[in-house]
């Protein structure tokens, strides 16, 4: 009897936690949405603290649906798996055997590639299409791919497109259909809708920090908007094999190489067992994650519609009150609050800034971890100001040099360098602090390869 009152107390505490983080979270203007979590097989905390749109007047509640952006592309990835359990398609079947009306190059991708965004068709022209009819017209008049199929990885959504149109050719049913009757009505995801219209109630409306709207509809059509709860469902599915095997499910679950997407995203297996899968999504100003650790009954679901700062932050603080460990406050974005700035700065020039920001308003910002400057780092990779990046993430090594994931970030900065040498040397003081990481020792084990 004390062993369970002390287990329910302990439990209790970890719920008071994660509550007083996402409240506080809230109050700093950082998240606006849904979260659920789930440990040890059961929901542990559930809530809604956020407003349906842009007015800010009405507030969310759980019931809400939020579009999940790139999180369903799993619904298509899925469903081409249980077509291939069911013996219609096989994995290396070439796209024109389904879509013969495409052009040529249809002769030289397969659906494999599709999955694994390897098949070098060109993104969607998204500044002019506007229907499923006009990105196909597009494909049409594609002339040539940006790379032979398998040669190289491009995630783009038209990979996508093409998944969704070889299931609606095989199953003679649209693709919206095939997703409402044969997945979402098998897992119990009562409350969700595919493509929800202007007119849906409880369909929460993504708007920006200066409380403009967004569309509700995305250009191409297929995707997928959900609650807390059926979002929870869908998680066990995959992770129970509800849907699709377990062989399956790993065809579309483990990336191609580290650090790329996969059909559901990313995660490991051990044998026939899901060990972890997580995927996050970005559709206009809507953000989604979902982690999911079945070995441990875990499940953390984030939402928004109003999209401010990274989602891992939430979870990678809620892992850490869930497992009993230190854990950062929530803070603001230095990258999202001064996106402006941070263009016009240099490498060094951040540095100071970032120095003087500590100074001033230590408790708006995030000081406490590597996150922040790993952040910055990133964005200034992704604004292809290599240099910079560098600079900031050898700085972060300095600040927190018992961190794997600082190393593990300037490893990556010096191998899109091209420096080999400082790279390898990176990734592996990375899995030396971080030996369980297998993603730094297959990086490792590519760079000494010869010829790379």
């Amino acid at each position: 009897m004390c062993f369970i009152a002390s287990a329910v107390t302990a439990q209790t505490t970890k719920v008071e936690k994660i509550q007083a983080y996402m409240a506080r979270a809230h109050e700093l203007g950082l998240f606006k949405g849904n979260v659920l979590v789930a440990d040890d097989g059961k929901v542990l905390y559930e809530a809604a603290m956020g407003f349906t749109d842009a007015s800010e007047k009405a507030p969310l509640t759980t019931q809400y649906r939020f579009h999940i952006g790139s999180i369903a592309k799993e619904f298509d990835a899925v469903a081409l798996m249980m077509l291939r359990d069911q013996g219609k398609l096989s994995l290396d079947d070439k796209i024109s055997k389904y879509l013969p009306q495409l052009p040529a190059w249809a002769n030289t991708i397969t659906i494999k590639n599709l999955l694994q965004y390897t098949s070098g068709i060109p993104d969607v022209k998204w500044k002019t299409v506007k229907t499923d009819a006009d990105n196909m017209a597009d494909l049409m008049q594609l002339k040539t791919l940006d790379f032979e199929p398998g040669s190289k990885y491009a995630y783009n959504n038209n990979n996508v497109f093409l998944r969704r149109r070889i299931i609606e050719a095989i199953t003679g049913m649209p693709f919206n259909q095939f997703v409402q009757q044969k997945i979402l009505a098998l897992c119990g995801m009562t409350n969700s809708l595919v493509d929800p219209g202007d007119n849906v109630p409880l369909m929460a409306r993504g708007y920006d920090k200066n409380l403009q709207p967004d569309a509700i509809s995305i250009p191409i059509s297929g995707w997928t908007a959900v609650t807390l709860d059926d979002f929870y469902k869908w998680a066990q599915a995959i992770a129970n094999f509800k849907l699709i095997t377990p062989q399956s499910t790993r065809d579309i679950l483990i990336p191609i190489a580290p650090g790329k997407q996969s059909g559901l995203g990313g995660g490991n297996m051990d044998g026939d067992k899901l060990i972890s899968h997580s995927h996050d999504g970005t559709a206009y100003d809507y953000q989604a994650l979902l982690v999911s650790d079945p070995p441990k009954g875990r499940t953390v679901i984030l939402l928004t519609n109003n999209k401010n700062v990274s989602l891992y932050n939430f979870n990678t603080a809620i892992q850490a009150i869930l497992d009993d460990q230190p854990y950062a406050k929530p803070a603001k974005s230095i990258s999202i609050s001064f996106q402006n700035k941070l263009d016009s700065l240099t490498g060094d020039q951040f540095i100071a800034f970032y120095n003087d920001l500590k100074k001033t308003h230590a408790e708006e910002y995030g000081f406490d971890d590597e996150n922040t400057l790993n952040e910055i780092g990133y964005y200034f990779l992704g604004k292809n100001k290599m240099a910079d990046a560098i600079i900031v993430f050898e700085y972060n090594t300095k600040l927190f040099p018992n961190s794997w994931n600082v190393f593990d970030s300037l490893g990556e900065a010096y191998a899109d360098k091209g420096d080999k040498e400082k790279a390898l040397l990176n990734y592996k003081k990375s899995v030396q602090l971080n030996p369980n990481s297998q993603s730094g020792k297959d990086i490792i084990k590519k760079l000494e390869q010869p010829g790379n």
